[in-house]
């Protein structure tokens, strides 16, 4: 297999389905640039996984995601739980309402700019967090590379999920974010971070590798991809509209300052509950607590 050929794995629904339509000019972006490449549209949940394992495990050297932060969760997991996994690039063209790893890594949002980077010789080597969680009773693990967490981002992800899906950007995380606030009640927690075990209420734990988080949202300024660090933002016991009235704070990132808002760096968290707290990474729900999350330090290559 040639260095530069690829595998291309395409979720036609991605970006409020609106990425089949868009394929047919991706692709033909992708030649004039000079990719070599082959592809193979998604079929439903977890299917961009077995795609780029079987990819990376069968000689491709470099896999591309397109779709949104979702695909590229499930592209980069199938790249790690393949056995090529240390010799396999990933490169992103986001078609997503969300876009935040990209904003994180800063590859271009637009997919005509991004498929210009995709011949890049330029390589960048990121961390991967790796969350345990429990699903329908078993414990489970998953690889992210932007954000995991616990509590109302999580709830905010399983209501965003079921809504319509029409509009891109921050839009469909902040409806669902509304949504999802009237009824939510913050959660009593025990929490393990380095040497401190603390028992607290909380609204939110995020567990960021990247910067950017709910389409835009500049949650964790100080992360970096590359630090060996998970930085873990605690939003304490905050009331409802506390929280409506910090809200433009965090896509400016200036929500850190806020009195319950708590900045920390670890490499290993576990948070467990009596109470069900729901588990999310990368914008995708993926079960419930207890949970737990560690760092696997420049364990992915990413083409920028």
């Amino acid at each position: 297999m040639l260095a530069l050929h690829a595998k291309v794995i395409v979720n036609p629904v991605a970006g409020a389905y609106s990425t089949r339509r868009k394929w047919p000019r991706i692709s033909k972006l992708l030649r004039h640039v000079g990719l070599s490449f082959d592809y193979e549209y998604t079929e439903g949940v977890g299917h961009a996984i077995e795609l780029a394992r079987a990819a990376a495990s069968d000689g491709y050297r470099y896999v591309v995601a397109v779709g949104g932060d979702g695909t590229v969760n499930e592209v980069a997991n199938g790249i790690l739980y393949s056995t090529g996994s240390s010799n396999t690039s990933l490169g992103v063209v986001s078609t997503g309402t969300g876009s935040d790893f990209a904003r994180s890594v800063g590859i271009p949002r637009d997919y005509n700019s991004a498929c210009s980077f995709l011949t890049s010789s330029q390589r960048l080597l990121i961390d991967v967090g790796v969350v345990e969680y429990k699903s329908k009773g078993q414990a489970l693990q998953r690889f992210f590379i932007n954000a995991a967490g616990v509590g109302f981002d999580a709830a905010v992800v399983e209501t965003t999920e079921r809504l319509p899906k029409y509009f891109g950007g921050t839009i469909p995380y902040v409806a669902g974010l509304l949504r999802t606030l009237f009824g939510y009640e913050n959660k009593s927690v025990v929490v393990h971070l380095g040497n401190k075990v603390e028992d607290k209420r909380v609204l939110s734990i995020v567990v960021a590798n990247g910067c950017y988080f709910g389409g835009g949202m500049y949650m964790a300024p100080q992360a970096e991809l590359n630090d060996s660090l998970l930085d873990v933002m605690t939003v304490g016991d905050i009331g409802k509209f506390e929280l409506l009235k910090a809200l433009p704070t965090v896509y400016k990132g200036t929500h850190i300052n806020h009195p319950k808002v708590r900045m920390e760096k670890a490499t290993h968290i576990t948070i467990e509950s009596s109470e069900r707290v729901l588990v999310h990474a990368d914008g995708e729900l993926l079960g419930e607590g207890p949970a737990s999350f560690w760092l696997m330090p420049a364990a992915l290559s990413i083409v920028v």
